[in-house]
């Protein structure tokens, strides 16, 4: 591995992101090439957390746009900020200003109100990490949108005219894949792919994330979470919830799993109703009993 990436992969570690070899490559070559990179995986497995550790590397902003469904240009991009130009007509009208000039006065930029999209491009001194979180759960034309932005990322106001970035952002793009997204926003992006982690990875992120939790807990609660994603669940759970029971945990006091406590804490783990009545009824000893076995032998 390149020494500039090993250096990356330690600068994640300590700012605490476990970052394999695939994942540290990824973001450098995003980083040096300029490009997009578009994250895809299953929910909690830390695709978000990548641009929040970047932000901190590279002493930049963050700047975050949540997509969902519905969620349109103006939202993203820019809206004017109606009331305050409202009251300047006002105060023109009571004055007896005269309406010539007045329109443009009113669409300055002092009365734009900057959205994340646009955000992102008028930042004057460092270039920010621009976060597109979920880009899957935004409609396709909004997509097609996003994908003249990241080709000049530059945008036309009417009002105004054309804006370019002063900087060009850092981007990255999350997906849970409950789309498909289209081949022109892929070809336009790195890609990384980002599996659940490996029963000793998920042993180590909780001790870097839970201190406080014991050590044959922290081994007995990863193997916990490695057994149950080989079931069929609606809502499979990620590392964020791996940490939550574990955090959930600490607070009680405890050192050790057993039937009980995983009972009673099982929405810690399961976040769908179904999940936890099909678990409960049909595998939670099983998994329980294969969780221990593994963990004896971490």
């Amino acid at each position: 591995m390149k020494p500039e990436v090993q250096q990356l992969q330690a600068t994640m570690r300590k700012l605490g992101y476990i970052a394999g070899p695939s994942i540290a490559t990824a973001v450098y070559l995003a980083e040096k090439m300029v490009k997009p990179l578009l994250i895809e995986g299953g929910a909690g497995v830390g695709k978000t957390e990548i641009a929040k550790v970047l932000a901190q590397q590279m002493g930049a902003e963050l700047i975050r746009l949540q997509c969902y469904q519905g969620l349109d240009v103006n939202t993203a991009l820019y809206e004017w900020n109606y009331q305050k130009q409202l009251l300047r007509l006002r105060i023109a009208s009571a004055q007896h200003e005269q309406p010539e000039g007045l329109e443009e006065l009113i669409f300055g930029r002092e009365y734009l109100l900057e959205r994340p999209l646009l955000s992102a491009i008028t930042q004057p001194d460092n270039a920010p990490v621009l976060l597109i979180d979920e880009i899957d759960r935004a409609d396709e034309g909004f997509e097609a949108f996003l994908l003249e932005l990241l080709s000049d990322f530059q945008v036309t106001i009417p009002e105004l005219g054309t804006i370019s970035a002063v900087h060009r952002p850092f981007v990255v793009l999350t997906s849970n894949r409950t789309r498909e997204l289209g081949d022109a926003i892929r070809r336009r992006c790195l890609y990384l792919y980002i599996e659940y982690p490996s029963l000793e990875k998920e042993i180590e992120i909780v001790r870097m994330k839970v201190p406080e939790t014991d050590e044959r807990l922290a081994t007995q609660i990863a193997a916990f979470m490695h057994e149950l994603r080989k079931h069929r669940l609606i809502k499979t759970p990620g590392v964020s919830e791996t940490l939550d029971w574990a955090r959930a945990l600490a607070v009680l006091h405890r050192d050790r799993l057993d039937p009980q406590i995983v009972e009673e804490t099982l929405g810690c783990v399961l976040k769908d109703r179904h999940d936890i009545d099909q678990l409960r009824d049909e595998a939670l000893e099983d998994v329980f009993t294969a969780a221990i076995t593994t963990a004896t032998r971490v």
